[in-house]
């Protein structure tokens, strides 16, 4: 990709959707795994990239097209489709960068994949009785290393969107972020600079006149 003077790096579970759907899916297709699991990533036994492996795995192949069926129900944050408006009048590419799972990214996002310059996340291999993750861009730590993959795009500026734990290093490594949630908890401990926001209609109110 040429360099560009400005990108947008956007998380997508609980960010772009309105609710985490990886976790949705977890708890309703291995609950058990879940439980027991999430206690350990809480506690910091387990990495957030170890535990989710784990708790895939313990899913059935076959039921693949049912976890892309729920996700699909899954609402959207409103003024979604707004931002990317916006942006493509602008020329400004927008990547979801996503810890979670391509296949349900793509699933939720439907026909607006084609106005999305990428999608990078974690794949699943369903060749197996049982489902596995793999992904090209995993730390030791995490499923999508976000802050590693934002340094093979070439850029002036970008802007970070997302809510979680999993956002922090992208968070740090942007040049203008909006958070909520538990990143903008974070983002308060550690005096770091953001835009706080609560839908995407927010973050093009910021946007507007800037880009």
């Amino acid at each position: 990709m040429r360099k560009t003077q400005r990108i947008v790096f956007c998380d997508f579970d609980g960010t772009i959707t309105a609710s985490e759907s990886l976790e949705a899916v977890l708890r309703q297709f291995n609950p058990e795994a879940y439980q027991e699991v999430i206690g350990r990533i809480k506690s910091r036994q387990s990495s957030i990239r170890d535990g989710v492996r784990e708790m895939i795995r313990g899913i059935a192949s076959d039921r693949y097209p049912e976890i892309l069926s729920f996700v699909q129900k899954i609402p959207i944050r409103p003024g979604f489709e707004t931002l990317l408006d916006l942006l493509d009048e602008q020329g400004v590419p927008f990547i979801v960068l996503s810890g979670g799972l391509r296949g349900m990214v793509e699933a939720r996002l439907g026909k607006l994949v084609k106005r999305v310059h990428r999608i990078i996340a974690a794949d699943i291999d369903t060749s197996q009785a049982f489902l596995r993750v793999f992904s090209d861009q995993e730390s030791d730590t995490e499923l999508v290393a976000k802050a590693e993959v934002m340094k093979t795009f070439s850029f002036d500026e970008s802007i970070v969107i997302g809510d979680g734990i999993t956002d922090i290093e992208m968070a740090r490594h942007g040049s203008r972020i909006f958070a909520r949630d538990a990143l903008a908890e974070f983002l308060d401990q550690a005096a770091i600079a953001y835009t706080p926001w609560s839908d995407f209609f927010d973050i093009c109110t910021q946007l507007e006149g800037q880009l």
